[in-house]
């Protein structure tokens, strides 16, 4: 009798037990055996890594190591140059990106920032309102209330909001870099991609923009490939090292950056010993 009231105690514990096991959580975006190549040329061969949800994702390494191909290749800018090969497998949502029959949804998911600010032909208001128009939004106050939105988190509002009439490409090179932010988070995406962000921008200006990637990151996930090693461990919760098309490690940035590295590359590099 004992013996049968402890096997009903412990089913009856049974529900509550479980409830404690929890499923690990889904990555963000999983990057299998992704390989590029540029005419049969190699540019990045072989990467598998992971990015969870909201999480500032680094990404450091020398020119042509591969960092901006791996960016293209993620919401499938390959498609813009047809000397670009890609093989492997990336899963966004766990869903791959190469079965997405709608490239422009895709793209609006994940967004992406390049290094040189490109104001589209327009007015500051209609390059944040263009995204929305296209996708059928067409109420002026829900507009307006995008455009404002986007900018203030981008950093911009207080700044422009007195000639959002004005042309975007009258605006500073840090104001540009800004603007080009708040068009890509116009789409609403769950994935930001910014590219070297830092180069066309002055110092104030670029903490300014850490500053709003920090808020940022608690609405979506962030890729941050950056040519500046410190501002990799300011803002990376994890780092990866590319070098010469391959990825030579993934680790905590903090890690990393005290030397707790898996390849001497990854610590000669952060120390400036090359590239």
């Amino acid at each position: 009798m004992v013996e049968a009231l402890r096997e009903i105690a412990i089913d009856a514990d049974m529900p509550s037990r479980l409830a404690q096991v929890t499923e690990p959580a889904q990555a963000k975006l999983e990057v299998r055996n992704l390989s590029i190549a540029y005419g049969g040329t190699p540019a990045l061969v072989g990467v598998n890594l992971e990015i969870q949800e909201n999480e500032i994702f680094g990404i450091i390494g020398p020119a042509n190591s591969g960092k901006t191909s791996f960016l293209k290749a993620l919401n499938r800018m390959d498609m813009f140059n047809s000397d670009m090969q890609v093989s492997g497998e990336v899963f966004f949502n766990g869903r791959n990106v190469r079965q997405w029959r709608n490239v422009y949804a895709l793209r609006s998911r994940i967004g992406v920032v390049f290094p040189l600010p490109v104001g589209l032909p327009m007015t500051v208001y209609d390059n944040v309102a263009l995204a929305p128009r296209l996708s059928g939004i067409t109420n002026k106050a829900e507009l307006n209330e995008i455009v404002e939105r986007c900018l203030s988190r981008a950093a911009l509002w207080d700044e422009v909001k007195d000639r959002l009439n004005s042309l975007g490409s009258l605006l500073s090179g840090g104001q540009q870099q800004r603007l080009t932010i708040a068009r890509a988070l116009s789409q609403e995406p769950d994935l930001l991609m910014l590219d070297e962000f830092s180069i066309a921008v002055d110092p104030v200006t670029t903490m300014r923009i850490e500053d709003v990637l920090k808020e940022l990151r608690k609405e979506m996930t962030i890729i941050l490939v950056t040519n500046l090693t410190q501002q990799a461990r300011r803002l990376a919760d994890r780092t990866a090292f590319f070098l010469s098309g391959s990825c030579v490690e993934v680790g905590d940035t903090e890690a990393l950056f005290t030397g707790q590295v898996e390849d001497t590359r990854t610590a000669d590099y952060i120390a400036g010993r090359f590239g």
